[in-house]
């Protein structure tokens, strides 16, 4: 990470990965409103695995991008062979990609093998793997105080539901609600890296009063002063706001035009129709 390319790429990952299980989870409600069950993943027509798969591939590619291209030297050591300080977030972004590698590997091998406690250690490794990404930006290295501490830690917020929701599918593989936010926190997850790496590296959207500082190799926003900081702080906080509420409605109107699309309606009924029969069924007696 550490740049905007850095923050846009695993972000667009994210909002897809989310997005792709949204329109899954809300097409198997409707589909079997009664027999809904939960699916980690989701296989697509033409490959099994192409979820995982992709994950695999992105994760690769970030370890790699974090390791041995964006250093200078190709290689994140120092001649002694110990980390630098200037490469700790590499390392730290590292481990999140390295843990959701895992998470996808053995999705599949699960799947294959197909054990008695496949569901519940599939959600498992996916409940690691948001517990590590949250655990490494709360501890991050980089800076907790600046106006890039206030995207982590409005991003911890996100990854907590990921986290717990993940939790609550192991014991409560039937609940549409819980998948619901689960998906739409992960999609939100993508949104907001991809709003970082924009607000964070381009010149144009620095907020006044602060500027780019170029530190130990990669560029951070600094301000002049406690009020521009507070005052960056806050629009990152309405920031937040905002596109929580753009994410929200964005959710509630594929699911409200996916419900056109997929059958299965005639299973609901709203609660004011059914008292209103129920009133009806009396007056007639």
């Amino acid at each position: 990470m550490g740049s905007l390319v850095g923050h846009v790429t695993p972000g667009f990952g994210f909002f897809l990965i989310g997005l792709w299980h949204l329109v899954n989870h809300i097409r198997l409600h409707f589909l079997r409103p009664k027999s809904y069950t939960s699916l980690p993943w989701f296989p697509t027509s033409k490959s099994r695995y192409f979820e995982l798969l992709l994950i695999m591939g992105g994760c690769i590619a970030s370890i790699s991008m974090e390791l041995f291209i964006s250093p200078a030297r190709h290689q994140p050591l120092d001649p002694d062979g110990t980390i630098p300080s200037n490469h700790l977030h590499n390392f730290e972004h590292s481990n999140i990609s390295l843990t959701i590698f895992i998470y996808a590997l053995f999705s599949i091998i699960l799947d294959k093998i197909q054990p008695p406690a496949q569901h519940g250690l599939t959600q498992m490794l996916g409940a690691i793997a948001f517990g590590q990404e949250y655990l490494l930006f709360h501890l991050h290295s980089t800076d907790h105080t600046g106006v890039e501490g206030q995207y982590h830690w409005l991003l911890q917020i996100v990854i907590l539901v990921s986290f717990f929701t993940t939790l609550l599918c192991i014991g409560y593989p039937q609940n549409f609600l819980n998948n619901f936010i689960r998906s739409l926190s992960i999609l939100f997850q993508g949104v907001w890296l991809m709003v970082m790496g924009i607000m964070l590296w381009t010149p144009e959207y620095i907020p006044k009063g602060c500027f780019m500082n170029l530190e130990d190799g990669h560029y951070v926003v600094r301000c002049h002063d406690l009020e521009a900081l507070a005052r960056a702080k806050s629009l990152v906080n309405i920031q937040f706001s905002w596109y929580l509420v753009g994410v929200t409605v964005f959710c509630m109107c594929l699911y409200l035009g996916l419900y056109k699309v997929f059958p299965g309606k005639a299973e609901y009924q709203s609660l004011t129709k059914l008292e209103e029969d129920d009133d009806d069924f009396r007056f007639r007696k």
